[in-house]
């Protein structure tokens, strides 16, 4: 199958559509009611919808909003202010412009799927019945996935399922209860006539079908359905946890097998993200304009498998050794290499190494020096290739949206929920901790309910860092009332915490104990508005309100 690259086809759909007096077709090209006759008009389409879907960018950077959306969380901070930022400050309204943009994006592609599906009849005499129901299916999780997304962002929708006028457009909102059935009925019925698999990672696949509903069931506590959906992936023993976690993030892991589904980018296609751009340092070509937080580093346990305030191997002095080895892998911290440079963010290191000359040179350290260096001391490294250093604006590098450690976290958490524990719960969360470049040690047996879901939290914390699912994990465990109010720290700009914060059941620390809390970075000082629960929702958008007066905004707003 040719390769799908997340742009826009032209040759184009009508979004919308509408009543003509004129029964003549243009003789130069496909009309609304001609288009969609053969194969090769099906998969234009399609594509189209496979570009509508990746398109959720609010910001013109080209970056994935999805892995983008940490920095609404606890665990990361974004420096640019693009509408993000307002929903962690407590300032965001029905005009912000990521509650506005993805709301847009997502009704564009589930116009453009409604589309092919409403009208992919055409073509039926024209194509084999394998790739008719094949491309059918794929239009049909494109939809369902995007309301997956819609629903965890706003709640209940309008739930659009075909072809509308303006006068229809005129609609309430569905409940997320009746999306949801609505989500997984689609999945259901189209997984069977989905490839098994494909050599192309864009491709939507049974696994891909059955990953979004193992999430979607784990997001709104249907725990059967989400063990059920994410031991058939397992089951079918196709995907595998790659060996070596840091390379999943580089070019070297594009085809790797633990990778289920990502967006591809290619600049031969002119599709391309700045995503190196906006995670690197300063030294390294970046802006260091998204950045993780310290709480994110003091999260991770000691290679004991003890949090840093209960292990003996926790120095403060020396706070990144014999750490979990996914908090190196994950992000970019003081004394290492990165990018080809001395990553070092001490205020007073005003020098540092260059090692991408033959002879390694002492440079200005701009990771410390420049005023728009990381704001918190650190820069993740995930999406961050050194191949993309001559351009760091043109990166190729693909966007993993589901992976096979995601799947075997879904199935453990949605076990433990579901009160139904037994050995195979241990062994999807100790297949993570323990892949070679990782070996944490096992999960202690005879584990309470209580101790293992904590254990699937954090496992969630230290594996998915800076892969843009945070924000869902902590608004169904109901918990970004606690973490997303007050500071938010960096390192300390000159020395180091002089003891280990306590670290909560969730992995969360907390400095109040910490002697020298003072000197640490207090990037910016957050708000969660809890009343009506306001803030576990983003705002519908002011125009669509307007526009359809059927519609009624999320409380608070």
């Amino acid at each position: 199958m040719k390769k799908i690259v997340y742009t826009i086809v032209t040759g184009l759909l009508i979004l919308v559509t509408a009543c003509s007096s004129l029964d003549q077709y243009p003789l130069n090209g496909p009309s609304s009611d001609t288009y969609l006759n053969d194969e090769s008009e099906l998969r234009k389409a399609l594509y189209s919808a496979y570009s509508a879907n990746s398109a959720y960018t609010p910001s013109s950077s080209n970056y994935g909003t999805w892995i983008s959306l940490d920095a609404a969380t606890d665990i990361a901070f974004e420096r640019n202010s693009q509408g993000l930022p307002d929903f962690v400050l407590g300032n965001a309204d029905a005009n912000t412009k990521y509650a506005t943009e993805i709301w847009k994006q997502a009704y564009i592609t589930i116009n453009k799927c409604n589309y092919l599906l409403n009208n992919m009849h055409r073509a039926q005499n024209n194509v084999t019945s394998k790739v008719y129901a094949n491309i059918e299916a794929q239009a049909r999780v494109i939809r369902a996935y995007t309301y997956h997304k819609l629903i965890e962002f706003y709640g209940g929708v309008p739930l659009v399922t075909t072809m509308i006028d303006l006068k229809q457009a005129i609609m309430p909102r569905s409940s997320k209860a009746d999306i949801v059935d609505f989500i997984l009925k689609e999945l259901d019925e189209s997984v069977e006539y989905l490839s098994v698999q494909s050599a192309d990672k864009g491709e939507i696949t049974r696994a891909v079908a059955l990953g979004i509903k193992a999430r979607t069931a784990l997001y709104n506590e249907k725990w059967e359905i989400a063990a059920e959906a994410a031991k058939s992936i397992i089951n079918m023993g196709i995907y595998v946890l790659n060996d070596d976690f840091s390379e999943l993030f580089t070019y070297a892991g594009k085809d790797s097998q633990e990778i289920i589904w990502a967006f591809q980018y290619l600049k031969a296609a002119k599709t391309t993200h700045a995503t190196c751009r906006n995670f690197g340092s300063r030294n390294g070509k970046g802006g260091s304009s998204r950045v993780p937080t310290q709480s994110l580093v003091d999260a991770y346990q000691c290679v004991d498998g003890k949090d840093i305030d209960k292990s003996d191997m926790y120095d403060p002095e020396n706070p990144y050794e014999n750490r979990d080895p996914r908090l190196a892998y994950t992000i970019a911290l003081p004394g290492s290499i990165f990018m080809g440079y001395q990553f070092e963010t001490h205020k007073d290191s005003v020098q540092c190494w260059n090692y991408r000359e033959e002879i390694p040179i002492r440079i200005k350290n701009e990771d410390a020096t420049n005023a728009y260096a990381t704001f918190t001391g650190y820069c993740w490294r995930k999406y961050v290739d050194p191949a993309d250093w001559a351009n760091p604006i043109e990166s190729e590098l693909h966007q993993i949206m589901l992976r096979y450690a995601e799947v075997l976290l879904i199935y453990a958490e949605a076990k433990i929920e579901a009160n139904k524990i037994d050995q195979s719960v241990y062994d999807a969360i100790n297949k993570v901790r323990q892949r070679p470049s990782v070996n944490m040690p096992p999960l202690s047996e005879g584990l309470s309910q209580a101790e293992l879901r904590s254990a699937v939290r954090k496992e969630r914390l230290y594996e998915l860092a800076g892969e843009g699912l945070r924000l869902f994990d902590i608004r169904r465990w109901r918990i970004a009332e606690n973490v997303l109010n007050g500071p938010l720290y960096g390192r300390p700009p000159r020395g180091l915490l002089s003891t280990a914060p306590t670290i909560d059941e969730n992995g969360i620390p907390d400095y109040s104990n910490v002697p020298n809390r003072e000197e640490m970075r207090v990037v910016e000082v957050r708000k969660f508005n809890k009343d009506e629960n306001r803030d576990y929702l983003w705002p519908i958008p002011q125009r669509e309100i307007t526009a359809n007066p059927a519609l009624i905004q999320n409380p608070g707003y």
